[in-house]
């Protein structure tokens, strides 16, 4: 008995001590983990609306579920565009959407940032080969996903094995342009 109490004394020290390191780590670490995040987001506004030098948040309650922050996107002070990031849920979790539009109402470049997606089949989601069929696509009605085919102007052909990631991206962009249509063109 005197034994197990020993080893559990033991264990609880180590266990102790562990979590001391990591919440420590954790402390010394959050600032750079932050500051990369929002370098991370300033470079992704960057590649989605090349045309802007800079951008400023938009502050304001849209009333959007999925939407998570909104740029505009300036260009020697005048509007260029909007970087909309939006949260919707996939097959793991929440995916980070990102779309640019610019004024003229098109989409100019969709990014996937953060995820927890299926490696090689939802995953596939943040690749330039399903992310480019929503480039240039008009945002006077929302798009839709289909399984095959040829897709016509509003629609985006499903990552095969990943309907519900190819769906939960879809959804983030159609939030975008929601608000987009709702708020931002006006």
């Amino acid at each position: 008995m005197k034994e197990i109490i020993k080893l559990g004394a033991i264990l609880t020290v180590i266990c102790a001590v562990a979590a001391f390191a990591l919440g420590f780590t954790n402390q010394m670490t959050a600032g750079a983990i932050a500051e990369q995040a929002a370098l991370s987001s300033t470079n992704m506004r960057k590649e989605l609306l090349a045309d802007a030098n800079k951008f400023e948040e938009i502050k304001e309650d849209f009333n959007a579920p999925l939407v998570r922050e909104v740029y505009k996107g300036l260009k020697d002070g005048e509007v260029v565009g909007y970087t909309i990031k939006t949260a919707p849920s996939g097959y793991g979790g929440e995916v980070e959407v990102m779309v640019g539009i610019s004024t003229d109402g098109k989409i100019t470049a969709v990014s996937i940032g953060n995820h927890t997606e299926t490696p090689g089949l939802g995953a596939i989601a943040k690749d330039d080969s399903f992310n480019d069929q929503y480039d240039g696509k008009s945002v006077s009605k929302n798009l839709e996903v289909i399984k095959n085919g040829t897709p016509q102007d509003n629609q985006i052909v499903a990552i095969s094995g990943a309907t519900i990631t190819s769906d939960a991206v879809t959804r983030g962009v159609n939030a975008a342009i929601e608000l987009y249509n709702n708020s931002l063109s006006k």
